[in-house]
């Protein structure tokens, strides 16, 4: 088969759909498939040997994505050679996904990452909570329902979309993480690294330093269950827009070297230093289905974090971790008995090891495959040759 990923953004940009993006591009590979990504930005990348297609687009500030309203002439050439157009974001690369899919009669799969209507609290403007959900309710009906399939990672973001006013089916099928370099990493970051004792018990957070990911919180808990751990040590994976005010929060709160900030690290090197830790926490509310708690079970590192969908999707509590209600002192109180309670600490370890193989991206990937497929046959014509209008008169970059 012939898959084409669209994306309003991919590499450099690192997040959660980025990476899910990348990783699924392998495990297709792997499976003999051709994949290649479609999106926008610096056509001067050099990435052509990946399949990785950039059209021109106006930069939005120093945020890695970009903004166009059409492909170039040369990447509609490539897009209407697929067999089937996977997008990942439904609003401008949505809809050029619907448009295409539709002149060319080639099936459009839409997989739903993000809690948009929570998004919109952090990154809109005051007061645009309502009109954010108004505008959603109007548009993700009307947007799935041209759409061939609609994938959600979990049960939950499949109720909110139900909540959105979605009618259409809904796919569950999970993200996917590359269990062996997780397991076996090739390179151990230790304690000593960052400065500390190497009997040190260490939690890691890994993701973007954003206000959605509700850090804050994290580190009034952290602050709290180090009163009474001396040895309690935190390190923080990732860089964003919070990333000052986060250290300024650290130093008032007198936690000086007893937290880390390792900064934006390359998606490779995420396994060296989950390695170093005793366990992963996070405080987000806003997740579909984290990448970064996947990889932690996948680590073997029990999760701490709070009970809100998403991560209580991936984690069950006093299993393969435990969680707290959005709360800092009930985050540290779990945070306390982790770290003092060994046996616990050693079999919710255990559980998470067990959990994480759930999440294997050759299993997730061959569910995807098999939708493809599916599609593919169930396809009523051939795609026609003939360019769409932009492209025919030239208006296209």
């Amino acid at each position: 088969m012939r898959i084409g990923m669209l994306t309003d953004a991919y590499k450099p940009v690192l997040n959660g759909v980025t990476n899910f993006i990348m990783l699924h591009k392998r495990a297709l590979e792997a499976l003999g498939h051709t994949v290649y990504v479609f999106t926008w930005g610096n056509t001067e990348a050099g990435d052509e040997a990946d399949h990785v297609i950039r059209s021109p687009a106006l930069p939005l500030s120093d945020t890695g994505y970009h903004i166009n309203f059409l492909y170039s002439r040369a990447a509609l050439r490539r897009l209407q050679t697929m067999d089937v157009l996977h997008v990942h974001h439904p609003f401008v690369s949505g809809q050029l996904a619907l448009r295409y899919g539709k002149a060319w009669s080639l099936p459009v799969v839409y997989t739903n990452h993000t809690r948009y209507d929570l998004y919109a609290q952090h990154y809109l403007p005051p007061l645009s909570d309502t009109l954010a959900e108004v505008f959603l309710q109007s548009y993700m009906p009307g947007f799935t329902a041209q759409c061939d399939l609609v994938v959600a990672p979990s049960a939950g973001l499949a109720t909110v979309l139900r909540g959105l006013g979605v009618t259409v089916p809904i796919t569950i099928i999970p993200n996917g993480t590359d269990l062996k370099a997780f397991r076996t990493p090739t390179v151990r970051h230790s304690p000593a690294e960052f400065g500390w004792s190497e009997d040190a018990c260490v939690l890691i957070y890994t993701g973007r330093l954003g206000p959605e990911k509700n850090l804050d919180l994290l580190l009034r808990a952290f602050a709290g269950a180090a009163t009474a751990i001396p040895e309690l040590r935190l390190l923080l994976v990732g860089d964003g827009p919070e990333a000052a005010r986060l250290r300024e929060q650290a130093a008032q709160a007198g936690l000086g070297g007893r937290v880390h900030f390792a900064g934006r690290r390359p998606y490779e090197e995420i396994p060296a230093y989950l390695a170093a830790a005793t366990a992963f926490v996070t405080a987000s509310v806003t997740e579909v289905q984290p990448l970064s708690v996947l990889e932690a079970l996948a680590a073997g590192l029990p999760v701490l974090g709070v009970d809100a969908p998403g991560v209580n999707e991936a984690v069950e509590d006093g299993t393969s971790g435990l969680l707290a209600p959005e709360d800092a002192a009930a985050l540290a109180a779990q945070i306390v008995r982790l770290v003092l309670d060994r046996d616990l600490r050693a079999r919710l370890a255990a559980g998470a090891m067990a959990a994480g193989k759930r999440y294997a991206i050759e299993d997730t990937t061959a569910q995807y495959v098999r939708c493809y497929e599916e599609l593919i046959g169930r396809r009523s014509s051939p795609p026609s040759p003939p360019l769409i209008e932009e492209e025919r008169q030239g208006r296209g970059p």
